[in-house]
């Protein structure tokens, strides 16, 4: 066997250690964990950035930055209200009143064959101008 044909299967491959299998194993009774203490009893990994009970780094500085609260807005498709004047829930003219939510947004899927007023928080540039072919009033909020 010459050095530079071994195999790593013979060189890297290190045996496990075996703990707590007896005495006659070379690592039974404490296990190489020593006599008492946080570290010998079990779950004793630390959370990360712990300091030994000092007040640690992420807690010591204080926060940065600013996030502004994003408005979510509830969607309505064209094609849902085209749905709701055909089965007679709605008529020509949706407000405020109708939509009950405080922002809603109004988007482009499907098409309008009725002229219809609408009033809404936001409308996507679709839903505007189909809208808008249809002679219907817009009014954003």
């Amino acid at each position: 066997m010459i050095l530079n044909y071994l195999n790593n299967k013979y060189v890297s491959v290190k045996k496990k250690k075996r703990l707590g299998r007896g005495q006659g194993s070379g690592k039974g009774g404490t296990c190489t964990k020593g006599h008492k203490g946080a570290k010998a009893r079990s779950g004793n990994s630390k959370k990360i950035g712990f300091e030994g009970g000092q007040m640690p780094l992420q807690r010591r500085i204080p926060k940065f930055g600013f996030k502004r609260k994003k408005k979510k807005y509830s969607i309505l498709n064209i094609d849902t209200i085209q749905y709701l004047i055909n089965i007679g829930k709605i008529k020509k003219k949706i407000n405020r009143d109708f939509l009950f939510k405080k922002n809603i947004k109004i988007l482009g899927r499907g098409k309008l064959t009725y002229k219809i007023n609408i009033t809404a928080n936001k409308f996507s540039k679709k839903a505007y101008e189909c809208i808008k072919n249809n002679c219907g009033n817009i009014i954003i909020l």
